[in-house]
């Protein structure tokens, strides 16, 4: 019976530890995970695109106002051509202010990119104050990608295609107004789509001919467990979850986000925004 007590004993002191751990240490510091992509359709104008990928701030649950600071000062050092934000800048249960929002807007405008800054929208952004989040996108010259597309050119008048989609959660998406386009100009040399929850990603890459999708939400599983993987997906990120998948021809990638959502702590997964370098490939 002693045994047994203090067997009991044990395992409540490690999981005390690592609860607090994932509270108060996992949730802390910055990685940014780099990864390279090779492709054929990439035009010569564009080789080495640099791209950063951020999302799910979920503000003011564990993520404050200098931790942002720091989010902005990380991507502006990268020098990126091109910054995308996924979804959930804001969390459903977390309430915010006017001036919460303005101090939002006035950093998103520091964040520099050559052709431009893209962002979608997510469930807890929709759910909360859609409005409010959109706001601070538009103030931040961030343009808004609500089942809608832009177009960018080199100096060759090659282009690159950027789609987003809007949260799947609340049955908000429109694949044909988001995408159509592509179907009526064949013209396009690369192109990219936006979302949020990525198990619409496979839906994406067979009825279109997408060369890279770029989603957020399953934060690749908050709670990460070592050689077992994430323990918990929310609904619309079951399939895709992960870094990194391939869906025929069409790389998927999945930030593990920043901030935290319904359980207040991060383990063996620490916050991070993605770096895509993206190069010309030469096929011989």
């Amino acid at each position: 019976m002693k045994k047994i007590i203090k067997w009991l004993i044990f395992v409540f002191i490690i999981l005390s530890l690592t609860a607090v751990y994932a509270r108060y240490i996992g949730t802390r510091g910055l990685i940014t995970k780099e990864y390279t992509i090779n492709s054929n359709n990439l035009p010569v104008g564009f080789d080495g695109l640099k791209v950063v990928h951020f999302s799910d701030i979920h503000y003011n649950r564990a993520i404050s106002l200098s931790k942002i600071k720091k989010i902005v000062d990380e991507i502006n050092l990268i020098n990126p051509d091109i910054v995308v934000f996924t979804g959930d800048l804001i969390d459903k249960d977390s309430e915010l202010t006017e001036k919460d929002y303005n101090n939002l807007t006035n950093l998103f405008l520091k964040i520099n990119a050559k052709y431009g800054k893209y962002a979608v929208i997510g469930n807890h952004d929709f759910i909360k104050d859609k409005d409010k989040v959109i706001d601070v996108f538009n103030g931040s010259n961030f343009k808004y990608l609500d089942n809608d597309h832009e177009i960018i050119y080199d100096k060759d008048i090659h282009t690159i295609f950027i789609g987003g989609l809007s949260t799947i959660s609340y049955e908000q998406e429109d694949l044909n107004k988001t995408l159509s386009y592509l179907k009526e100009h064949d013209d396009i040399d690369y192109k990219i789509v936006l979302v949020h929850e990525p198990d619409i990603s496979k839906q994406i890459a067979n009825d279109y001919d997408i060369d890279l999708i770029l989603a957020g939400h399953s934060h690749n599983g908050q709670i990460r467990i070592p050689f077992i993987g994430a323990i918990y997906t929310p609904p619309h990120a079951k399939k895709y979850y992960d870094n990194y998948y391939q869906i025929g021809d069409t790389d998927l990638y999945i930030s593990s986000g920043i901030g935290v959502s319904t359980i207040n702590g991060r383990l063996c997964n620490r916050p991070s925004i993605n770096f895509y370098r993206i190069n010309k490939e030469i096929s011989e």
